[in-house]
């Protein structure tokens, strides 16, 4: 039975990756920050998931893990990753998001010893690296550019897991994944914004959605089939890096069109209102991933499209709205 850690458990990606490993009868330790963590409780309904609690920016806590998880593969999904938060706070999104990485590459090499390859290393890079995008669509050749404190911590986290891939000759891969929801998305994401609110006017207990830039393009794709491309980088014999997307490329204003109609209501202008407090200090106007590598080569591709997501979305928070007016 192979053995998995997962960092950043607790997250939409955690929870969905611990329960696909789960199921291909993997042994999976989930890497909590703080026992007194309010998302503890949403893993530890999980069967099968192992907690264990340590922190990005802690080595010592990190070695822990490790030696008690025993991992043959690790899974470093944990990050500050709400964007918008990184300008608030760039000091400690550049501590967890960034500097977490080169912690539990340090962990795992540590742990590996004199076989640096035998546990497999994923990290969790993002679209957002790309930034003022240099070529569209973009793809793994892309120069990056990030454009906020989040994205600059990821290309940190991302370049250093070449580095150890390519200094110890460690099994450490990186997937450039373009944005993914669910109805798992925190409700400080665009997406999930949209369909809890569109959920809330439908029942009354919401007027209006305050927004940002409707006219910000996004490569949207299903979080449950991306965490099964993290899985089979890991199965490879030899380690890279893959973007992972669905390449297309949709606006704030066609997934208000879909989540609106979904729940019957037609024209959202009157519900909608713009906020420059929601602007980014410097926006990413268009991402739209070129994944024909990870297709090719990891015989991957997206299997929900962007409106079924957004429904499911829908559906989803309106049932969780029901439930707690009931």
């Amino acid at each position: 039975m192979p053995t998995a850690l997962i960092t950043g458990v607790t997250g939409q990606d955690g929870l969905y990756l611990s329960e696909f490993l789960l199921g291909k009868g993997y042994e999976v330790y989930g890497l909590v920050r703080g026992q007194n963590n309010p998302k503890v409780d949403i893993v530890r309904n999980i069967p099968g998931l192992k907690l264990l609690f340590g922190d990005l920016t802690d080595l010592s806590s990190l070695l822990r893990a490790v030696h008690t998880a025993r991992p043959d593969e690790i899974y470093n999904l944990g990050a500050i990753s709400y964007v918008a938060y990184s300008w608030e706070n760039a000091r400690l999104t550049s501590d967890v998001t960034g500097m977490g990485v080169l912690n539990m590459l340090e962990a795992t090499r540590l742990y590996a010893g004199d076989d640096p390859g035998r546990v497999r290393f994923y990290q969790a890079s993002s679209s957002e690296m790309f930034g003022k995008v240099q070529e569209v669509p973009q793809r793994e050749s892309t120069l990056l550019w990030p454009r906020s404190p989040y994205g600059v911590a990821k290309v940190y986290g991302h370049y250093m897991t070449i580095n150890y891939r390519e200094s110890y000759g460690m099994h450490a891969s990186s997937g450039i994944l373009f944005n993914h929801e669910s109805p798992r998305r925190g409700p400080e994401f665009v997406t999930r914004k949209v369909s809890q609110a569109v959920a809330r006017i439908v029942l009354g207990l919401q007027q209006k959605l305050e927004l940002g830039n409707l006219d910000a393009r996004r490569d949207w794709g299903f979080a449950g089939d991306y965490v099964e491309a993290m899985w089979l980088m890991l199965q490879q014999d030899t380690p890279d890096d893959y973007v992972i997307s669905t390449g297309e490329t949709h606006s704030i204003r066609e997934l208000l069109d879909v989540a609106f109609a979904h729940a019957g209501i037609d024209d959202w202008t009157s519900y909608v209102e713009l906020n420059p407090a929601f602007l980014r200090p410097a926006e990413v106007d268009l991402l739209i991933g070129d994944c024909s590598k990870a297709r090719e080569a990891l015989g991957w591709q997206p299997k929900v499209g962007f409106e079924d997501m957004i429904r499911m979305m829908v559906d989803a928070d309106l049932a969780e709205q029901r439930a707690l007016v009931a």
